[in-house]
């Protein structure tokens, strides 16, 4: 199955070559990995195994995935970009295909440009490459400049259009599915990986395609590990479990977080910490709205918790975008510029660690911007963690 929609992946690509040809840049290479996968999966809706690559588009529109013969195939099937071509940079080291077509940046020249006149070329990614990589870019396009577009490209992300932002809805119903069945598992005695494992299997089953990060369930001190994948360790009554899971579909995010009690009942000081949160989620929720900055929307939040002596436990701030990645640019701390825009999709995620007593605790779920400001992609999820305790 193909992750794409041919009108809005072909609308990306000429978006883009737009902004190339407007800066007199020959072509642009957009890197991507199993890891950074975002900006490459946005052109193509698909990455890799085993491999690293590139998407080469050139300013009038044409495209290719540079990358290695083992993924050869699969991006003829599945990607957006089915043309490819394989450069040594790119593949398994030592590995060898005796079957596979195989070229260098120079034949790569040779055959984008007959007259010579390639002349600048935007990298996106740059900063997150391998090193080799980015030798063997540099030397191969060494009578070229060499121009970092990251943040440029990284601005088409932003504002979700109509098409991802249903994506995201159907993510976050994906994670409501999770939330069930992992909550279901909670007990004294029990693994963390088994209520991993329940969470993972519910949102696979419904046609989740990836997770944007390893489920996190850490109970006891291990909360305070911050985003604590499941381990072998056993649940003990008393202590609280931070959970977390963020299915994709299409391969956009949905993510829920919430902190409950292994015995099904909070002691009093673990009851007031979650209501400390959740004050901070309505305060973070109702000013999610257009014009705000991070800075602004921030304050809120950090004067709740100095009143009631939480802001020492702070580690990240209380809201983030939400899209390709779980937790991506622009986030919106207390020195953050950065203002809301209808369009955006936006995660408020309240938490505190390395508390003495209570450890860590998080709560987190997302919100769609509009003109009038935030509607939830999952009015349960909501529902669930403002409760009264």
């Amino acid at each position: 199955m193909a992750y794409y929609n041919r009108e809005e992946h072909d609308a990306r690509r000429k978006k883009f070559a737009d902004y190339l040809r407007g800066k007199d840049i020959d072509f642009g290479l957009v890197y991507y990995d199993e890891t950074n996968v975002a900006n490459g999966w946005y052109l193509t809706a698909w990455c890799p195994q085993f491999e690293n690559g590139c998407v080469l588009v050139s300013s009038d529109g044409q495209a290719m995935i540079l990358g290695g013969p083992e993924s050869e195939p699969f991006a003829r099937q599945e990607s957006a970009i089915a043309e490819t071509r394989n450069l040594p940079v790119f593949m398994v080291p030592d590995e060898e295909y005796p079957m596979a077509e195989i070229i260098g940046f120079d034949d790569l020249f040779a055959e984008l440009s007959t007259d010579g006149s390639i002349k600048r070329v935007g990298i996106v990614g740059m900063d997150s490459m391998p090193f080799g990589i980015h030798n063997a870019i540099a030397e191969a396009f060494r009578d070229v400049e060499l121009i970092d577009i990251t943040d440029d490209f990284l601005e088409y992300r932003v504002v979700k259009s109509p098409w991802e932002t249903a994506q995201i809805q159907k993510a976050f119903a994906l994670a409501d599915l999770s939330y069930d069945a992992m909550t279901a598992k909670i007990a004294h005695g029990v693994y963390e990986y088994e209520v991993a494992a329940a969470g993972e299997a519910a949102s696979r089953s419904a046609g989740a395609d990836s997770f944007a990060f390893r489920a996190i369930v850490g109970s006891g001190t291990r909360a305070n590990a911050v985003v604590p994948t499941a381990s072998n360790k056993r649940m003990q009554a008393g202590e609280t479990v931070m959970l977390g899971i963020a299915p994709r579909f299409m391969g956009y995010t949905g993510v829920f977080g919430h902190t409950l009690p292994v015995s099904g009942t909070y002691t009093p000081a673990q009851a007031d910490s979650v209501r400390r949160m959740q004050e901070v989620m309505i305060m973070t929720r109702d000013n999610l709205k257009p014009g705000m900055t991070g800075r602004e929307l921030d304050k809120f939040g950090r004067a709740h918790y100095d009143k009631h002596g939480l802001s020492c436990y702070i580690v990240c701030p209380f809201a983030h975008t939400i899209g390709l990645m779980e937790a991506e640019a622009p986030f919106f701390g207390p020195n953050s510029d950065v203002v809301i825009l209808p369009g955006m999709a936006i995660c408020v995620d309240v938490s505190f660690f390395g508390h003495p007593e209570l450890n860590g605790m998080r709560i987190e779920t997302g919100y769609s911007i509009t003109e009038k400001g935030a509607v939830p992609f999952s009015p349960k999820i909501e529902k669930i963690l403002l409760s009264d305790i």
